[in-house]
C-alpha cells in the first residue's frame, strides 16, 4: 500500500478536495476534484449484489441435513442390514463368533434363540439370542 489518502480542505472561500501522496516521498500525479457547495450529492452506489445459490444460508443447511442422514442413519441400517442378512443365512454347522468372544458351531437355527455347541469333548451347548452373533467365521474363511 503506496498512498496515504488525505482529505484536505483549504478555506471556506476555496474549493475543497481530495489529493494522494506517495507514503515513501516520491513524486506522484495529484488528482482534486473540486466540488461545488451548490451542486447535489454524488449518486449513491447500487445495492450489494445478493450472493448466489451456494453462497446462501438454506444451501449450507441442505448440505449439513443431508451429510448429517449419511452420517446418523444410513451406516447403521446399512450394517443393521447385513447382520439380518448373516443370521438368516446361518446354517448347522457354521462356525461363529458372538459379540461376547464365544466361539462355537451352531447345532440348532430358530427364530429367536440359536443353539451353540462350545465344548467338542463336554458337549457344551448354549442359546443365544441371533443379535449376540458377531462374525460367521465359516463364511469368512471362503
Amino acid at each position: 500500500m503506496n498512498n496515504i489518502w488525505i482529505l484536505a480542505n483549504a478555506s471556506e472561500t476555496a474549493t475543497s478536495g481530495i489529493s494522494s501522496e506517495p507514503a515513501n516521498g516520491t513524486e506522484q500525479t495529484t488528482s482534486t476534484v473540486a466540488q461545488d457547495p451548490g451542486a447535489a450529492a454524488p449518486a449513491e452506489q447500487p445495492p450489494a449484489k445478493k450472493p448466489g445459490l451456494f453462497g446462501s444460508p438454506i444451501f449450507m443447511i441442505a448440505i449439513m441435513a443431508v451429510a448429517m442422514y449419511f452420517l446418523l442413519f444410513r451406516g447403521p441400517r446399512k450394517k443393521q442390514k447385513e447382520h439380518t442378512q448373516m443370521v438368516q443365512k446361518l446354517q448347522k454347522n457354521d462356525r461363529i463368533r458372538t459379540i461376547g468372544g464365544i466361539i462355537g458351531t451352531v447345532i440348532e437355527v430358530k427364530d429367536d434363540e440359536i443353539v451353540l455347541k462350545v465344548d467338542e469333548s463336554n458337549n457344551t451347548k448354549i442359546r443365544i439370542a441371533p443379535s449376540a452373533i458377531g462374525t460367521n467365521l465359516s463364511s469368512t474363511k471362503e
